[in-house]
């Protein structure tokens, strides 16, 4: 055994058959691994001294978050773990984001929006552990459906990143019937704000001079979403 390596640290190949990441993935399926042992097929490799499954641990590690750290981490982030290196961590980092855009992705036809149920699992996945604000719009056509997608801001929300101009103006170039847009709240907490109220409202009133209504503005927490629709925000006005 190398004297370097850690005590208790076994490689993987002296596990049993049935208990290594891939055999056991081929074994029961994907849904049965643990992320511990996912991360580890991801990595591949371990080095001399640690076993993929060790680094896969030491990643898990980094932050009491445990796996939504990696929802929105750099690859400089994962550098710093000893034995991964750049290429390991944008091969991780490449296999999050392809996770999160399958969530989100539409099954090969446009999807009929009917509840905001709908579109809060449609985003979930890709923004509820997002360290930044992101600003969606999703642009409909006149069955409910989704068209296109758009990003409008990345940051904090405030009225002045968030104008009804940038939003209408694609609104107007897709042909859009309406709109649905969505944000997230890094908090994890989705009760909205003043500038989330305030937003809603601009955008709200311009739909209506335009003719392309706001069917709703989601905001979306870890795990859980607020619906200005469902919560009756969307003609907020303010009292003075």
């Amino acid at each position: 055994m190398d004297q370097n390596r850690k005590k208790g640290d076994t490689m993987i190949k002296e596990l049993p058959e049935e208990e290594r990441p891939r055999e056991k993935m081929m074994r029961y399926g994907a849904s049965q691994l643990t992320n511990c042992e996912l991360l580890a097929i991801l990595i591949g490799t371990g080095t001399k001294q640690n076993s993929a499954l060790t680094l896969a641990n030491s990643i898990l590690s980094i932050e009491e978050t445990g796996l939504a750290f990696l929802s929105d981490c750099s690859p400089e982030e994962l550098v710093c773990v000893e034995g991964i290196g750049m290429a390991k961590s944008c091969q991780i980092l490449s296999a999050i984001e392809l996770g999160k855009r399958t969530a989100g992705a539409p099954r090969g036809k446009k999807i009929p929006l009917g509840s905001p149920d709908q579109v809060a699992a449609l985003f979930m996945e890709e923004l509820r552990h997002r360290k930044k604000e992101v600003f969606k719009v999703l642009f409909l056509n006149t069955k409910n459906e989704i068209m296109s997608i758009e990003d409008v801001s990345v940051g904090n929300l405030n009225t002045s990143i968030v104008h009804p101009r940038e939003v209408f103006r694609s609104a107007v170039k897709k042909g859009a019937a309406a709109i649905i847009v969505l944000h997230n709240h890094p908090s994890g907490n989705p009760a909205p704000s003043r500038n989330d109220i305030d937003v809603t409202r601009r955008l709200t009133e311009t739909g209506k001079l335009l003719g392309i209504p706001v069917l709703d503005h989601l905001i979306i927490g870890d795990g859980t979403y607020l619906s200005f629709k469902e919560q009756m925000l969307l003609d907020v006005h303010d009292s003075g």
